[in-house]
């Protein structure tokens, strides 16, 4: 049985970039690019339109930016499942820090090769968080330097919420998830939904870095 397609929007300014994404997007079995666009201008209407799986933005792009077109998505996203991938040259902690607190899944540096590119747009879809390996090392970094301390108990999490995010944290898919602790898909979903909500996240990528710098999981090793 073969996986659905994966729909995607890409926006890029650089108009060389943007034809090579759309060759490989179109040109590659299992994904459908829907639209690539030189700015977030219109991009409410687009996604609401459209209706993307995910989301390839870049950050540096003309009258509306990819970090202010992620909040505008962010926005409407209680209403359309779509993750925003952050695909940009800036590797700066600035950068990767409001990216990851507005809500993107996961951050991809341009020098990215093609396949494993797809791999992480793959990789959004089900559920992860993939990130260029230097990124990933710099935030885990970032908020290892910053932890607070714990206050797991404030946001009122049950055991098995605790496990489960424990399980993010480590890196670990939805369907990773399901396999591990033998539950089903739409369970994991269920309890990672009240997860978010009581920790005040709307991502996997925000909860994971909010457990990271408050110290919510007791003892964990990633």
């Amino acid at each position: 049985m073969n996986s659905p397609t994966i729909k995607i929007i890409v926006y890029e300014d650089n108009p060389d970039l943007r034809e090579s994404l759309s060759v490989l997007l179109n040109n590659s079995e299992g994904f459908e690019l829907l639209g690539a666009f030189v700015n977030c201008e219109n991009v409410e209407n687009q996604v609401k339109t459209l209706q993307p799986h995910v989301v390839l933005m870049d950050i540096d792009m003309p009258v509306v930016n990819g970090i202010n077109g992620l909040k505008i998505i962010r926005q409407i996203s209680s209403n359309i499942n779509v993750n925003v991938l952050m695909f940009t040259v800036f590797d700066d902690n600035e950068h990767i820090f409001q990216a990851i607190c507005e809500g993107a899944v996961g951050y991809m540096l341009k020098k990215t090769p093609a396949p494993k590119l797809l791999e992480a747009i793959q990789d959004a879809n089900d559920g992860g968080a993939p990130m260029t390996s230097s990124i990933a090392r710099r935030v885990l970094q970032m908020f290892a330097t910053n932890a607070a301390k714990p206050e797991s108990g404030s946001y009122k999490l049950t055991e098995r919420e605790i496990d489960i995010l424990d399980l993010l944290v480590k890196g670990n898919s939805y369907k990773m998830i399901a396999n591990k602790r033998n539950i089903a898909i739409d369970t994991v979903r269920s309890h990672i939904k009240k997860i978010y909500e009581k920790l005040h996240v709307h991502s996997q990528t925000e909860a994971v870095v909010k457990a990271l710098k408050e110290n919510i999981i007791p003892n964990s090793k990633t």
